[in-house]
């Protein structure tokens, strides 16, 4: 990943993709996501199982209730269908804003603001909605990485960045809810810079970049399927061969032959 202040030329980039290496461009640890090339795999194989499981409805169904699944410490019966699990999350999420709030001393009146009016929502609000725009981050990098759609979302639809939201989700209330609130308990000015700051050490910290690749596995019902099979390297093997027949520039060629 390229943070702040570094700098790499064009040829730099170009060798490291043609080599399997991702390249992102991101905020400090991984909390902001502007830019990426291809991402670290040459197989279509992860994307083509995440669109197969949210093809089949049955499928999909059981994708999303394992997201949900991960985010209660009890087993989830059985018998629950997928509105009656939607508003026990609904009341287990106002249940820790409401503890998170009696624990740092942070008033608490709901989850609200206006992005037009960023300015007037309280200290906390803005500290959740940075946070959550710093996990977003972290976690796109992550799929992108591994070769998954951002866009294929399963709870989360619609978006370009739906499967994002849901895996962010999975992390939300054990980090980022005590994060923002902690956050707005010891400092009230620069909450933005301070929730960003606080967001990079604690996923370092926790190496939570370490546990998504493995989540999304578990969730869509990969086994353990994190790392790259030796037939996949076939794509980058092509790739190469193709461009080392005349250079570095893939069209050059083309062009001489014209002349």
């Amino acid at each position: 990943m390229i943070g702040p202040g570094c700098s790499i030329t064009h040829r730099a980039v170009q060798i490291l993709a043609e080599n399997n290496c991702m390249v992102s461009w991101t905020g400090e640890q991984g909390v902001r996501m502007y830019a990426h090339n291809t991402g670290a795999t040459h197989s279509s194989r992860r994307v083509l199982h995440q669109a197969k499981m949210f093809c089949d409805e049955e499928m999909r169904l059981k994708v999303i209730r394992q997201m949900y699944q991960k985010r209660f410490l009890e087993r989830l019966d059985a018998d629950l269908n997928l509105e009656q699990i939607r508003g026990m999350e609904g009341a287990r999420v106002r249940k820790i804003y409401k503890e998170m709030s009696e624990i740092y001393g942070v008033k608490w009146s709901g989850r609200r603001y206006d992005q037009s009016k960023w300015g007037k929502a309280d200290p906390v609000n803005r500290a959740l909605s940075t946070a959550a725009s710093c996990l977003y981050g972290l976690c796109h990098a992550a799929i992108i990485s591994a070769g998954y759609s951002p866009a294929i979302g399963f709870i989360h639809t619609g978006k370009m960045l739906s499967f994002v939201y849901d895996i962010a989700d999975l992390y939300k209330t054990e980090i980022i809810i005590p994060l923002a609130f902690e956050t707005a308990a010891v400092c009230m000015q620069d909450i933005e810079k301070n929730t960003r700051y606080a967001c990079r050490d604690t996923f370092h910290e926790t190496k939570l970049l370490e546990r998504i690749l493995p989540d999304i596995s578990e969730v869509l019902y990969a086994g353990d399927d994190i790392g790259e099979y030796p037939g996949e390297l076939e794509g980058r093997i092509i790739t190469l061969a193709d461009r080392a027949q005349v250079g570095s520039v893939p069209w050059e060629y083309e062009r001489k032959s014209e002349r």
